[in-house]
């Protein structure tokens, strides 16, 4: 098919949900994609961080392939043994306690306010507290919880028990609590928000905070999970331990998965009938879940975010002091956040048209992830497109 063979499926077929781009990919290897021409792109936004060790990483690919072959579903009123084998390994690298599968950081979070709910339920607590800016999903729960009203607000009215307060802002959340609250929800690096950095501080003081009131304290670590930080979690960088923390994106190397673990007694909340995922935990998504675990551990991967990340960090900051229009460079490992001063949606597509593909959120936020496997050369290679990108960008003014 051609291009215009695609986009046509598209408009009559597809419902128009999506801001798109007229780029036509067909394979993918690591951190490059090539699209129907053949053209060559390097990806340091693979897949909104889903690919987080790169297009078709072969251990996960040789998994899947193998697991297709024996079993790819299976009801989960049953027994297999992938599910449980991975359910443990998430569990002892992270908060101990049990897992509930699903298939999205939304299902995610919404398994987690739904848990928070079961929690305060005899004493009459539900409300929920999120930062403003945050994002969790999309489903009416999760967009009630996400602090942004651009995403919430055509959806009026939504449903009740939800609020948000300023991030990094501790006071502002202590005055939030009242006496119907059982539950905060925070992302420590709020990555559609803008690439924003939690305080140590903060983080310790709300860690704390969950602890005195008996309030449920849930990371949201469905972007920062699985090493994109130079940790397998985000919240050990951190050093406190949540109650409740929710993953998606990159758990899977590509395929739709994502799981709430919580402390067993809060988890053992969630008898049968109160919650539920139909393709949830299958036997294809917990091989390559199991898979990615195996390379990150095989490969060093972690060690290789933290290294890269800094790599990466130097380079930008180097283009910060030749270029005044940036703002702030920020972020951890291998998710770096560029702030510009002014919208920056034109850089992105003149780095497209370059072969590099990066993010734009929050309008003057460029958002840089790439892969765990990313090489220095490739880092190079990518900053060289952004300066050349630069250089026409910051010239023409705010």
């Amino acid at each position: 098919m051609n291009e215009q063979e695609i986009m046509d499926l598209y408009k009559q077929y597809i419902v128009p949900s999506y801001g798109k781009d007229d780029l036509f990919f067909v394979r993918g290897k690591g951190s490059r994609l090539y699209d129907v021409a053949g053209k060559e792109y390097l990806d340091f936004f693979p897949g909104w961080a889903v690919s987080g060790l790169g297009h078709c990483p072969t251990e996960v690919v040789r998994a899947v392939q193998q697991q297709v072959k024996t079993l790819i579903h299976l009801s989960n009123n049953f027994y297999h043994p992938w599910q449980g084998r991975l359910a443990k390994r998430l569990s002892e690298a992270s908060i101990g306690g049990k897992v509930f599968f699903c298939n999205s950081g939304a299902e995610a979070n919404e398994a987690a306010i739904k848990l928070c709910r079961l929690y305060g339920r005899t004493q009459g607590r539900y409300r929920i507290l999120s930062m403003e800016n945050a994002f969790h999903g999309r489903t009416l729960a999760t967009l009630t919880l996400t602090g942004q009203k651009k995403y919430s607000d055509p959806f009026q009215p939504l449903p009740e028990g939800f609020s948000s307060v300023r991030f990094n802002d501790y006071d502002a959340l202590v005055k939030a609590i009242d006496k119907e609250t059982v539950a905060i929800v925070l992302e420590l690096i709020q990555g559609e928000g803008g690439v924003n950095v939690a305080d140590q501080r903060y983080v310790e003081q709300v860690a704390a905070l969950c602890r005195e009131r008996d309030l449920l304290f849930v990371v949201d670590e469905v972007q920062t999970g699985f090493g994109r930080t130079g940790s397998l979690f985000a919240f050990q960088n951190f050093g406190i331990m949540p109650d409740i923390i929710t993953l998606a994106k990159s758990m899977a190397g590509g395929l739709p998965v994502g799981a709430m673990i919580a402390r067993s007694e809060i988890a053992d909340l969630m008898v049968p009938g109160t919650h539920a995922s139909t393709f949830g935990g299958s036997p294809l998504v917990c091989a390559g879940c199991l898979a990615v675990l195996d390379t990150i551990e095989k490969k060093n991967l972690l060690s290789r975010a933290v290294t890269m990340g800094a790599y990466l960090h130097k380079k930008l900051e180097l283009l910060k002091t030749k270029f005044s229009c940036i703002k702030e460079i920020r972020g951890m490992g291998l998710m770096r956040g560029v702030e510009f001063d002014r919208p920056c949606r034109d850089l992105l597509l003149s780095c497209r048209t370059r072969g590099l593909l990066v993010n734009c959120t929050h309008d003057t936020v460029l958002r840089i992830m790439p892969a765990l496997t990313v090489t220095r050369s490739e880092i190079i290679q990518a900053m060289d497109i952004l300066e050349l990108s630069l250089e026409e960008f910051c010239a023409i003014g705010p």
